[in-house]
């Protein structure tokens, strides 16, 4: 394993917390990782009476809920894991829980398309920063044996908030309308950013002020220790990848069932004495939210316990992860019935979670801990720019394209869009299998 030259003298000796207070704060950290994706994935939901409200086409929902909040958010992301490096990382999630909250508020607000744009944007530069610093105070608290299984329990904020995002979001669209529902979904982040302020405690911040500024410089350097890693790279392009699928697919596969099994939706939903939307919310979220906790979960404990004989794992099972999904999203999007689709929907919802435990804890362990949160900042910026910024924004180009005049027509069309993006999971099993080449030598801590 490779070693960096002077890394040692860069960290500060801090005791341990207890046991008591690294389970609290995990909880805690969680938590405001499910707003952040509640608040990034409400939208979804939401996506099809917005797109008639306003009167837009499918490309220009791909750049509200992808480029437009992508845009800021890669971009914020690398001077705030700057700051992070030697200032108290627990302000840091605290301020930014409060400004993304309040753009979900005010995008209930929005009487057109520029200015709800303008709104996520807002909440694309408050999400930057949340994890880099929220992962380098889990990874600094946590023995290096069980991070994966760590990691992996923090990020299943990502499934739990996409599972109230959807569900929350569908009721309260039935109820009151997509405006309630954007007021509704920011308003907890004020309470939460009061909580993290208060309880959250960073023992770095806490270290004698020399030992703080020697950090400051660390921008450059940790750009210099990454363009050594070509591990870094390889698992960063493949996440990206893999969120090109997932981020592009979430804003238009309530629209496909909206749009291919309406019917069908419509007669599901009324034998639970409900409406279309919040039926499908409530079960894709439940979908997405309890089979993606045990992805998140299984991934973290199956990474961790192989590790222990090769370290190669941790490229390995989110490698198998990726092309198994394929055939299942494919099928799924096929089926004939909306139950059946839905049902098929599980299996990708399960192993599209198996990899941020295994990913994000390799790439913790390419670097010295004070560069943790600017490598995972450097991570966001590439996976975000073109998973998050890309995604929706092609699948939803594509869609018109396919449903244009004289094409397949809206239902379709978006199938199809759906289909085809999957099959972008092949490039990202091979850069994962390709970055197993090289981690058992870089990995550093």
């Amino acid at each position: 394993m490779m070693k960096d030259e002077g890394a040692e003298n860069a960290v500060v000796a801090l005791p341990p917390p207890s046991t008591a207070y690294r389970r609290y704060a995990l909880c805690v950290l969680l938590f405001v990782f499910v707003l952040n994706h509640l608040d990034r994935q409400v939208i979804n939901i939401l996506a099809e009476p917005i797109k008639h409200d306003l009167e837009i086409k499918d490309w220009q929902i791909g750049l509200m809920t992808g480029f437009a909040f992508a845009m800021l958010y890669t971009v914020a992301g690398l001077p705030i894991a700057h700051l992070a490096g030697f200032y108290n990382r627990s302000k840091i999630i605290a301020a930014s829980v409060l400004i993304w909250s309040a753009f979900t508020a005010l995008s209930g607000f929005a009487q057109n398309f520029s200015q709800l744009v303008l709104c996520r944007v807002g909440v694309g530069v408050g999400e930057a920063g949340c994890t880099p610093p929220a992962q380098s105070l889990i990874v600094d608290d946590t023995p290096k044996a069980r991070r994966a299984s760590v990691l992996s329990v923090y990020h299943m904020g990502v499934p739990i908030g996409s599972l109230f995002g959807l569900a929350l979001g569908g009721l309260l669209l039935d109820a009151f309308g997509w405006r309630v529902a954007f007021v509704a979904a920011g308003a907890p982040g004020i309470l939460m950013a009061l909580l993290v302020l208060l309880t959250i405690r960073d023992r770095r911040a806490a270290a004698k002020p020399s030992s703080a500024n020697a950090e400051r410089g660390q921008f450059a350097t940790t750009l210099r220790v990454l363009a050594s890693r070509r591990t870094f790279w390889l698992l960063s392009l493949a996440t990206a990848f893999k969120a090109f699928i997932g981020y592009g697919h979430a804003p238009f596969t309530a629209s496909f069932f909206f749009r291919v099994h309406g019917e069908e939706l419509a007669a599901l939903a009324a034998g639970f004495g409900l409406k279309p939307a919040g039926f499908l919310g409530l079960t894709l979220g439940l979908i997405f939210g309890l089979a993606g906790v045990s992805g998140a979960w299984i991934g973290g404990r199956l990474a961790d316990h192989a590790a222990t004989r090769d370290v190669r794992a941790y490229m390995s099972v989110p490698a198998i992860a990726a092309v198994a999904t394929i055939p299942f999203t494919i099928a799924a999007f096929l089926a004939d019935s909306a139950l059946l689709a839905i049902m098929l929907l599980v299996i990708p919802s399960v192993l599209n979670n198996i990899w941020y435990g295994p990913v994000h804890t390799a790439q913790q362990s390419l670097v010295p801990p004070h560069m943790r949160a600017m490598a995972t900042a450097v991570l966001l910026f590439v996976l975000n720019l073109i998973g998050l910024g890309l995604g929706p924004i092609t699948v939803g180009l594509i869609s018109d394209y396919l449903a244009g005049p004289g094409g397949l027509g809206p239902g379709d069309g978006v199938r199809w869009a759906l289909i085809l993006s999957s099959l972008i999971g092949l490039l990202t099993f091979g850069l994962f299998w390709a970055a197993r080449k090289t981690i058992r030598e870089e990995l550093i801590s």
